[in-house]
Order: C-alpha cells, then sequence, then structure tokens
C-alpha cells in the first residue's frame, strides 16, 4: 500500500471517530495538502537532502561521471524556476543541487543595498534566504501534484483507469534539493559562527561551506587583499559548525572547507607553536623573514621569532599583517586541505585564478597522497573570462606542439573574428567538456558556478529594456519574452498560477465547497493561455 493510500486509511478512521462534527471533512482532500506539504520543518529538509548528498558523494567515489552540479540562487523564485526547469529538460532532480552565494546576498539582499562580498551584509539574510527557498521549492510540489489531482479527478469524472496516475502522485519525485549555502568565514568568532550554522540548518542546509580567511577582513575569493587565519582557529570554526549539525540531529551533514590560500598572500596572526613540527610551525615556516644577527637591527615593535633553529623577523606590512613567502600558494592549499580532510570536514573547496583542470588536478594529486578519498566542490566563476582562458590555453598547447599559430593573436583571442576558427571551435569544446574533464581529472564532485542568475537577469533585462524603449515597443516583451515563454513551455507564463491563484482555488473548494469564489472562471485572462503555441 502507498503512503497515499495509508494516510487516506489514518485520516478516514479518524474522521469515523470523530462523528458529526467532523463531516465537512474529506479524508481525499486532507491527504492531498499533506502529500503536497511533505517537508513540515527546515530540519526535516535538511536530514533529507543530508541523505542524499552523502548517496551521491559515495555514487561519484564509485563513479566520476556521477558527479554533481547546482546554479547560485538569490530568491526563492529563481531556485525555483531552476529546479522546474530541471525536471522538465533533464526528467529528474537526481544530481542537482542549489547553490547559496555569499557574493550574491551581499549584493542583492542586504537592507544596506547592494555591497561588496566582504561579510557586511546581515548574516540573517543567509538563513532567510535558505527558508525561502524551500519555501519555493516546497510550492513547486504543491503546484505540480496540484495538476495531478486534477488529472485525477478529471479521470474519474470520465470513468477512466486512474492507476497511471495515481502512481504518478505516489511515485512523485520532489523539487526539493540539497542546498550547498556559504557561511563566509563564519561573520565571527567560533561561537558566531555555531550560532549562525543552526539558523541556517534550521532553515533547511545541510551543507555549509566556510572558508579559512579572517572573517573580519574578508574578501570575495576573486579580488585581491585576501588574509587567511591559522589552521588552529579554521578548525575551531569547523568543530562549531559540526557541534551544531549534531544538536539539531543532522548527524551526516556535511562540511565544505574552503582554501583561499592560493591568492591569499598575507596572514593577521602568528600562531603559537607547541611542539616541533606541528599544524602552528608549519604555516609559520611559510611566512617570509629576514635573518636577525642583533638586537641593533631591530625596531621599535619587531616581531622576532625563532624558525629552524634562527632568529628571524617575519616581514609586516604597516597594517599589520605578515607576508607568506612568494610562490608558496600550492603547498599552502595542499596542507589546508589535508588538515581539514583530517580534522571534520568532509569536502574541499580550492579558490583557484583560472578554469584549469590541470592546475586543480595538481593541487588534488598531492592532497590525496595522504587523503585518497579528498575531491571538491568547484566554483566555475563568472569571475573567469571562460572564453579568453580557454582559447590561450589551446593556443598554447597548440604552440608547445609546434602547430602554427601565427594566425592568432594570443593578447586579442576574446575577438569574435575568432569564434568560428578552428581554435575557437576546439576552445569552447573544452569549456563544453570541462565539467566532466575535472570531475574525471581533477577529483571535483560538485560543480557550481555562483552568481550566474545575478547575470542572466542583468543580461535578459538589457534585452527587454532596449526593445522596450526603442523601435520595438510592446514587440520586444511578446516577441522576446512571452512568446517564447508559451513555445518553449515554461509554466510561468501562467503567472497567477505560478503565484499560487489555482492552489487558493483547490483550498477554497476544499473549505467551502460550492460556495468557494474562485479565481479560474471564464473571466480569468489566463485562459488565453491554453493555446497550441
Amino acid at each position: 500500500m502507498s503512503q497515499y493510500q495509508q494516510d487516506l486509511e489514518k485520516i478516514a478512521n479518524l474522521k469515523a471517530a470523530q462523528g458529526t462534527p467532523w463531516n465537512a471533512i474529506s479524508p481525499e482532500y486532507a491527504v492531498r495538502m499533506k502529500t503536497q506539504n511533505r517537508f513540515k520543518t527546515g530540519l526535516d529538509i535538511a536530514k533529507y537532502t543530508a541523505g542524499i548528498m552523502r548517496k551521491d558523494m559515495a555514487d561519484y567515489d564509485a563513479d566520476s561521471s556521477q558527479y554533481t552540479q547546482s546554479l547560485g540562487c538569490w530568491h526563492g523564485f529563481i531556485g525555483q524556476q531552476k529546479m522546474l526547469a530541471v525536471k522538465k529538460h533533464q526528467g529528474t532532480t537526481d544530481k542537482s543541487y542549489l547553490y547559496l552565494s555569499g557574493w550574491m546576498v551581499a549584493a542583492l539582499r542586504s537592507e544596506f543595498g547592494p555591497l561588496p562580498d566582504q561579510s557586511m551584509h546581515e548574516k540573517t539574510s543567509v538563513p532567510s534566504l535558505i527558508e525561502e527557498l524551500y519555501t519555493f521549492l516546497r510550492q513547486a510540489d504543491a503546484r505540480e501534484l496540484g495538476k495531478l489531482f486534477d488529472e485525477l479527478d478529471q479521470a474519474k469524472a470520465n470513468g477512466q483507469d486512474t492507476t497511471a496516475i495515481q502512481a504518478q502522485i505516489d511515485n512523485f519525485e520532489t523539487h526539493v534539493v540539497p542546498i550547498i549555502a556559504d557561511i563566509d568565514a563564519g561573520f565571527g568568532n567560533e561561537e558566531a559562527t555555531y550560532l549562525l550554522a543552526k539558523k541556517m540548518i534550521e532553515a533547511g542546509a545541510c551543507c555549509i561551506q566556510i572558508e579559512n580567511q579572517v572573517s573580519d577582513a574578508k574578501q570575495c575569493g576573486h579580488q585581491d587583499g585576501k588574509v587567511t587565519v591559522p589552521h588552529e582557529d579554521f578548525l575551531a570554526k569547523i568543530n562549531a559548525v559540526r557541534y551544531a549539525f549534531l544538536e539539531l540531529g543532522v548527524d551526516d551533514g556535511v562540511i565544505v572547507a574552503r582554501t583561499d590560500s592560493l591568492g591569499a598572500g598575507l596572514t593577521q596572526k602568528i600562531p603559537v607553536s607547541s611542539s616541533e613540527g606541528d599544524l602552528a610551525a608549519q604555516y609559520n615556516a611559510f611566512l617570509e623573514t629576514t635573518p636577525v644577527t642583533s638586537v641593533d637591527e631591530l625596531s621599535n615593535g619587531d616581531t622576532v621569532m625563532k624558525l629552524n633553529g634562527e632568529l628571524v623577523k617575519p616581514v609586516r606590512l604597516p597594517n599589520g599583517l605578515y607576508k607568506f613567502k612568494d610562490n608558496t600558494g600550492f603547498d599552502r592549499v595542499v596542507l589546508d586541505c589535508i588538515t581539514s580532510l583530517q580534522n571534520g570536514a568532509d569536502l574541499l573547496w580550492i579558490e583557484t585564478e583560472k578554469p584549469h583542470v590541470g592546475q586543480i588536478g595538481d593541487m588534488v594529486r598531492a592532497i590525496r597522497e595522504v587523503t585518497p578519498s579528498a575531491k571538491l566542490v568547484y566554483n566555475n566563476s563568472p569571475s573567469f573570462n571562460w572564453t579568453l582562458n580557454f582559447r590561450q590555453q589551446v593556443f598554447d598547447a597548440w604552440a608547445e606542439a609546434g602547430k602554427d599559430t601565427s594566425a592568432y593573436d594570443r593578447a586579442a583571442l576574446m575577438s569574435s573574428k575568432y569564434d568560428d576558427t578552428e581554435l575557437g571551435q576546439e576552445a569552447d569544446e573544452k569549456v563544453r567538456t570541462f565539467q566532466a574533464d575535472a570531475a574525471r581529472e581533477a577529483g571535483i564532485f560538485h560543480h557550481l558556478i555562483t552568481l550566474p542568475t545575478y547575470h542572466t537577469a542583468a543580461l535578459s533585462t538589457d534585452n527587454l529594456a532596449k526593445g522596450y524603449f526603442g523601435d520595438e515597443g510592446m514587440l520586444a516583451y511578446v516577441k522576446g519574452v512571452q512568446r517564447q515563454e508559451l513555445r518553449q513551455g515554461l509554466a510561468c507564463v501562467k503567472h497567477q498560477a505560478m503565484a499560487g491563484s489555482d492552489l487558493g482555488d483547490a483550498h477554497k473548494e476544499y473549505f467551502s465547497g460550492e460556495q468557494a469564489l474562485k479565481a479560474s472562471g471564464e473571466d480569468n485572462t489566463m485562459n488565453q493561455f491554453d493555446v497550441v503555441a
């Protein structure tokens, strides 16, 4: 017996037990509402989606072609439309997640207005967005199931077999998927990290991504001036997130440890080493120093430390920050990743300056020498110029192989004149296969784009404004938007239904019967879209 039938029987028995006062209650309607609201709390969602992620991680370990993907979403509606599209085009939500970007929360969701990605936005905006995203995904479930219930009623009214429709209801695949949620550097100390992590988990987050930058000096991963913290400080925050998961009963919650060391050349403090070769000593070994042979070489306020049996002075900038040695980023990334995995992290995030499978793979292979199961979440960032990067990669490979590159200007490869050339087409193919290649060769379990819907909103709005306020007028909207919605089968063309009018009508009928005042009558202009496009 399906869950639907079990619930129907249970509520029918409950109605019978209550007697006359429940005469107006329909067990069928009650079960429909229950089915449309499978997840009652954010914690229900966090527990469910954590299980999905753990299964997907195991699938990837067995077969690297089973990588996962997501797009960053800055509003619940955007997340909802993304998952409706995934399910429509792919037939399933399997291996598809949502990403919550701190960058987009700062840029689009702060009461201060647009802000840079420096943890200046309200930290409560993050759990609020998680809750909003899941509210819209749950509404997508309710809407799609509502359509199936309408089909079921119509089939019953026509005396048709309802087995196939009931099977679709019983086996309905939810739009609720894992969210990888960005907690930045924790918005404070380890206690602040724990408190915010709890709010995020309670809102539904099964996976929290935290970075090793200094919280009050945090920068976007693709900007300069990044400052990292000693390993002990970062591990304390990983512990704080794990405790938050355990306290709330999400025992298999996922932690993504992000390192910005590849592009970060500074540290705010020098950790205290208590034994030779400990983490603090390894961290300090990367500091740029100058030897000290006499106290006369020191100025007031200088810091002196003993490294490898010698007195040295770490290079300190006018702002008090200490500098790492040049060309140590690779080794610092490897140490960061190994240490994080050995101390509670589940997945890694290496912020890079370019999308290069070879570079990423080299770091992952070094990490896997110590932790063989290491795998990455990777930012397919809009901060990369993908076209130029990959055309230059192809150009360099051709040059190294002795192939003639005289028809190309390496510095000008972004030009549209190269779009249909052999080099341009080879580069595009490498972009197309980047995710599969990197999953196979560089240990990337999850591919995400942090802020794609920020850019798509800007691009589509620019295109519409150009035509609407220009010579095209209303045709710009009709031809560029509405006609495309109809012909591509976007449910959103019926925006009243998408906003919940059909769900509301169904509920009014449940509650009021024939007295219900419904919006879906003959005069509803949405009926104009019941046409073959």
